[in-house]
């Protein structure tokens, strides 16, 4: 059986329980507020917001939620994100914590902006 395709990030989010829809509307509306310009995707069957060429997602798992700012772009907050970190760009927020809203902000800014050096 073929997985649910997504069509945008509501459908996303109205395919979970109340209590993590919460938790993903937060996350979505920090990254709105973060980076108001960044246009709404799905990507890879999750939430995205895409600007500059450049792509940040989030999605929900069984006990976390997966947050992909991209390997180097996370340079410069290795104290903050350490205790997240899972693999080569990838950072997982365990459900029964707090999500660090500030530090994905952050990220999604350092991601989706552009900068000088590129």
């Amino acid at each position: 059986m073929k997985p649910h395709q997504f069509k945008d990030i509501d459908d996303y989010i109205s395919s979970f329980p109340v209590d993590l829809r919460k938790v993903l509307k937060e996350i979505r509306m920090t990254i709105r507020r973060a980076v108001p310009r960044a246009k709404e995707v799905i990507k890879y069957n999750m939430p995205a917001f895409l600007l500059n060429n450049r792509a940040v997602y989030f999605g929900i798992f069984k006990k976390h939620i997966g947050f992909y700012p991209a390997p180097n772009d996370v340079l410069g907050f290795e104290d903050e994100t350490k205790k997240y970190q899972s693999g080569k760009g990838s950072l997982r927020f365990p459900l029964q914590q707090p999500i660090p809203l500030e530090l994905i902000a952050r990220l999604a800014i350092n991601r989706l902006m552009p900068r000088k050096d590129n």
